[in-house]
């Protein structure tokens, strides 16, 4: 494995960081109507943790049950809220909780909904089943730093959660990658961004990354390191379109390590990682 370009005080650094957030639990408030209400708490907890739940449907909601809530799903039955609706949906806006709300029955485009934003309203049949693939979308965009700590006591979140981080690092990563023209300087902050991806991928899967286990998950970075020593190379060839270059191996490559990471914590083994990178590798 090649020699990483970090101190292993920052390596410990960030699995401390990330052990940390993913221990300070933010829950779900699911509330509103308590049939569509109850049965969104029972697809997110199917096979996972209720406490990262607090289950209030069909029940009034105060200021106190949205105290440390991680966000609000919050279940409408029919076209538009009623005035108890909005009642809780501006108290949620005014604690600075993010809402996701369903729409049960809603057959009007576009959907408003006073106190949330469009992109976070779910329409939902009467006779659907919950969408609980779009709430998960939604659940791991807007719980943001919170997501690999719900994913981690919520299975069903964890694809879409996982899918999120990784998109957000390569997105990262590419940006980075055209922004620094030292050569060499983009090594320690490309890596750390990485190795901050990988650990939130293991946390997302309720897994502890320790001493014993460090060396595997390094692996994956260290095969990481042979992406960006491509882009450089590149930039010799076509100093022109260099930092085009480099932004775009900087993000398949951390794409690539993202997916090779999930492979892993699926599958698991050290041998799964190895053949996933290499076979990611081999279609870049």
């Amino acid at each position: 494995m090649p020699r990483l370009p970090l101190h292993p005080g920052a390596v410990y650094g960030i699995i401390k960081e990330i052990k940390t957030a993913a221990d300070d639990l933010h829950p779900i408030v699911i509330a509103g109507a308590a049939e569509p209400a109850g049965r969104i708490v029972g697809a997110l907890a199917e096979n996972g943790d209720s406490n990262a739940l607090r289950d209030l449907s069909g029940r009034e909601v105060t200021r106190y049950d949205l105290q440390g809530a991680g966000l609000l799903i919050y279940a409408v039955e029919g076209e538009s809220p009623s005035q108890g609706d909005e009642k809780v949906l501006k108290l949620a806006d005014r604690n600075d909780v993010e809402i996701i709300c369903v729409l049960v029955g809603a057959t009007r485009h576009p959907l408003d909904v006073p106190f949330v934003e469009a992109s976070n309203v779910v329409p939902l049949g009467a006779r659907q089943p919950i969408p609980i693939d779009r709430i998960a979308e939604l659940v791991a965009s807007v719980a943001d730093e919170n997501g690999y700590g719900l994913a981690a006591r919520l299975p069903v979140l964890r694809p879409a959660v996982v899918d999120a981080i990784v998109r957000r690092f390569a997105r990262q990563n590419g940006i980075l990658g055209v922004a620094i023209f030292v050569p060499g300087a983009d090594f320690p902050v490309l890596t750390l961004n990485q190795l901050r991806m990988l650990f939130r991928i293991a946390a997302a899967y309720g897994e502890e990354i320790d001493k014993e286990r460090l060396p595997e998950v390094l692996a994956v970075v260290g095969a990481g390191l042979g992406f960006r020593t491509v882009a450089r190379e590149a930039l010799g060839f076509i100093p022109a379109l260099g930092w085009a270059v480099k932004g775009g191996i900087a993000y398949a490559g951390t794409k690539a390590l993202g997916k090779a990471a999930v492979t892993y914590f699926e599958q698991g083994g050290a041998g799964a990682i190895a053949r996933a990178a290499d076979a990611v590798r081999s279609r870049s």
